[in-house]
């Protein structure tokens, strides 16, 4: 049985396929924000229900916001920014008594699609992620490409191009959690849609 989870901003869920790819098990929960033990035990909570529910042990991998640098083997460039300077795969796999495999998310993504999903076939595939935050990935040729610091294609923090008046205005008021302007990720996510949706209407709007 292979165990995969998906770490977000708001939730974590795992999925669990037998030996054919079809599901056996499926569940989120919260994520727990600003906790890097509690998100470690909330992962653990998951794939412990899905071993209990089909009563089978299995391997485990994750796609993350972010990526491990290869550099010093720790989380860098997540916009869950607890996981940052963290030994996340190492952490999980004590606490799992396993290998836990890590990618980052939309690099997952980007080799799913090249395989058998909407980009079957291309070369080459740029695959975007709007979630809590704003991440891209890329394939050649159905293989991830990370590039030499392991953030290859990642897109949110370079800036918004051809920004209108009131897009600079809300450069200037809404400064990026990384300590900079006009990150494309401060426009283009669930984040930034219910930030620029409260500073126009007055209203709040949960971006999830």
């Amino acid at each position: 049985m292979r165990i995969g989870i998906d770490l977000g901003g708001t939730k974590t869920e795992v999925i669990a396929l037998g030996e054919q790819g079809e599901q056996l098990f499926r569940h989120r929960l919260p994520t727990p924000r600003d906790d890097y033990r509690q998100t470690i035990e909330t992962i653990a909570t998951l794939v412990e229900m899905a071993e209990k529910a089909t009563g089978q042990t299995g391997t485990v991998g994750m796609g993350i916001p972010g990526s491990i640098s290869p550099y010093t083997g720790v989380v860098k460039n997540a916009n869950s920014t607890w996981l940052n300077g963290q030994p996340f795969d190492r952490d999980l796999s004590q606490r799992l008594n396993r290998e836990v495999r890590l990618a980052n998310d939309a690099n997952c993504l980007a080799v799913s699609e090249a395989i058998d999903g909407a980009a079957a076939g291309a070369q080459t595939v740029f695959a975007v992620i709007i979630g809590t935050g704003c991440g891209a990935g890329v394939a050649f040729g159905g293989r991830s490409h990370i590039g030499g610091n392991g953030t290859a294609g990642e897109w949110g923090h370079n800036p918004l191009p051809w920004m209108d008046e009131d897009e600079l205005k809300y450069r200037a008021e809404v400064p990026c959690y990384c300590g900079k302007q006009g990150c494309i990720e401060t426009f283009i996510s669930g984040t930034g849609f219910a930030t620029d949706y409260r500073r126009l209407s007055g209203h709040p709007l949960k971006g999830q």
